[in-house]
């Protein structure tokens, strides 16, 4: 598969490297189009660069918050009441930008972006956008007011035992207007993405973080942790600013149908079915919050925020190793509108290996040097050492689902990708909800908020678990359009499982041996990685090559290329 540029001087695919005209034709040849074009691993490995250094950017910022969170208000009762009142942006971000709006907008976008490449009369996509945009603007407003209306309710209802019920209540006010501004932000990102646009879509979290981040140290002296709710709500709107200048490119710009224009593809509008399937997947998906926040109220003032910070920590190398599946699931969602499935089959196979690669060093690192990354990143002001002893705790143990974590990510998708609706991964995550509700009831009061996080563990890898062998290769009927090769992908996981072991234990070792919180810090990471990568190539495992690949593709085209 070869990059296909298009013939215009201004590229339809912004935040990827640009190839040179001369170059081009040789590649591609005159008159192509880099949207309805097969990607290369080139293009797809210097987009994913792209993707991942502002995701970086965007968690680093994100890390900058909470340490502000919990320098500024420390881990008590008024930070317990902000997280409570931010389950609603925690809820709209996983609705309508990550795995709820996007994976059924993209599908519908590709399949529009298809039928406009073969010619089809009028622009197919500016007309989903017109049949789409609108009502999706209505619901979200009516959604908005309804949680502003219904704060003290929600509250009470997510987290009985509060301390300051109405603190999280006007907190939850505040930030409902993130509703409308996530809902058009994911909009726009999903539009982007099936054009191949990746910047504008991964600086979204650079902006919201920067928002979030000035408002409490602007208003955090009089306002209180109210400031960091209207920081959500200000980084919420800069989400969408920051899109629209590339969509607007995009929707304005004139197509032109190429000549011998092929044969049309099957218009095959969004169905009521397909977004209410998505959305209730990460609506239950989601749920996992409200499940450990019922559970952590009714313990002692900050278990909530050990929790808070221990996920948004551990979450790290989730997000940066599903940065892979953002960059590759339009091209997934093409091969299956231009009825290419063992492209399909093949690209989500490779994906699964690279994305466990990923999560899993960085799961080896989160867990060998946990006290030392709480310590150097929170213990200051009003968060104290007792604080970074109890969170670096129950990181490490919810860490031991960070790659089932990744799995379910990557999976769903697949289950989505041919736009067209399954109930499947909704009974998947469900059972995997029921498990985490049980099992945490079950060891809350024995554990504490280490119970909790087992529990998000064992719940999310029995969801991973139902969705891979939902998706096995040559079952009769399956109504699924992608199927893996199951025993395949479990030889693979198992070979980074073990080498992944060996490199925690190691890291583990190595950081224990040093006073410094920084120098184990160091001393862990390398060591984590000096046994992981060297270990995980010798058994052999093909995530460590792809990376590997990936790597070489993106410094050999970099020289003949440049960033938009």
């Amino acid at each position: 598969m070869t990059v296909v540029p298009s013939k215009s001087p201004r590229s339809e695919t912004d935040g990827a490297v640009t190839v040179p005209p001369a170059r081009a034709a040789t590649e591609a040849g005159e008159g192509s189009d880099p949207v309805s074009a097969p990607a290369s691993g080139s293009f797809l490995a210097r987009a994913a660069l792209v993707t991942a250094s502002l995701s970086i950017a965007g968690s680093l910022l994100g890390l900058v918050r909470d340490q502000s969170l919990a320098r500024l208000f420390g881990a008590g009762s008024d930070t317990d009441a902000f997280l409570v009142a931010w389950t609603v942006p925690e809820f709209a971000a996983t609705l309508l930008i990550e795995d709820g709006l996007a994976i059924a907008l993209i599908p519908a976008f590709s399949m529009a972006l298809a039928r406009r490449a073969r010619g089809v009369p009028g622009d197919p996509v500016r007309a989903l956008v017109g049949a789409t945009l609108p009502r999706l603007c209505l619901a979200l407003v009516a959604v908005a007011a309804l949680v502003a209306c219904t704060a003290p309710y929600l509250v009470r209802a997510l987290a009985p035992g509060l301390p300051d019920p109405r603190l999280a209540a006007d907190c939850t006010r505040i930030t409902a207007t993130c509703v409308l501004a996530f809902g058009l932000a994911g909009y726009c990102s999903a539009a982007l993405r099936a054009h191949r646009c990746f910047l504008a879509p991964a600086a979204i979290y650079v902006v919201y973080n920067a928002g979030i981040i000035a408002a409490m140290f602007l208003l955090g002296e009089g306002w209180g942790v109210r400031s960091a709710a209207v920081g959500v709500a200000a980084g919420g709107c800069l989400m969408v600013v920051v899109q629209l200048p590339s969509l607007w490119r995009r929707l304005a710009a004139r197509t032109s149908p190429p000549a011998g224009g092929g044969a049309d593809v099957e218009e095959r509008p969004m169905q009521l079915a397909l977004v209410a399937a998505v959305l209730l997947f990460a609506l239950c998906r989601q749920s996992q919050v409200l499940a450990e926040r019922f559970l952590a109220s009714g313990l002692p003032s900050g278990a909530i925020s050990h929790l808070n910070y221990a996920q948004k920590v551990a979450q790290i190398p989730m997000t940066l190793s599903l940065m892979v599946c953002t960059v590759t699931f339009p091209v997934v969602a093409r091969a299956l509108a231009d009825g290419d499935t063992a492209r399909a089959r093949s690209r989500v196979e490779r994906d699964l290996a690279l994305a466990a690669c990923v999560v899993l060093l960085g799961g080896c690192a989160v867990i060998a040097c946990a006290p030392q990354i709480i310590e150097l990143l929170f213990e200051r002001g009003a968060f104290t050492a007792s604080d970074t002893e109890a969170t670096a705790d129950v990181m490490r143990v919810y860490a031991l689902g960070l790659l089932s974590q990744t799995l379910v990510g990557a999976l769903v998708r697949s289950y989505f990708s041919a736009g067209r609706a399954s109930w499947y991964p909704l009974g998947a995550m469900t059972a995997g909800i029921a498990m985490t509700s049980l099992t945490g009831a079950a060891t809350v009061h024995a554990w504490g908020v280490a119970g909790i996080a087992a529990a998000n563990a064992l719940g999310i890898t029995v969801t991973a678990a139902l969705l891979l062998a939902g998706l096995r290769a040559g079952r009769p009927n399956s109504p699924h359009s992608i199927s893996v090769r199951v025993r395949q992908v479990l030889a693979e996981l198992s070979r980074l499982v073990g080498a992944a072991v060996a490199a925690t234990a190691a890291g583990a070792f190595a950081a224990s041996l040093l006073p410094s919180p920084a120098v184990g810090l160091a001393a862990g990471l390398l060591t984590v990685t000096l046994v992981f990568v060297p270990l995980a190539w010798a058994l052999g495992a093909q995530g460590s090559a792809s990376a590997l690949r990936s790597l070489r593709a993106v410094t050999r085209r970099l020289p003949h290329g440049r960033f938009r």
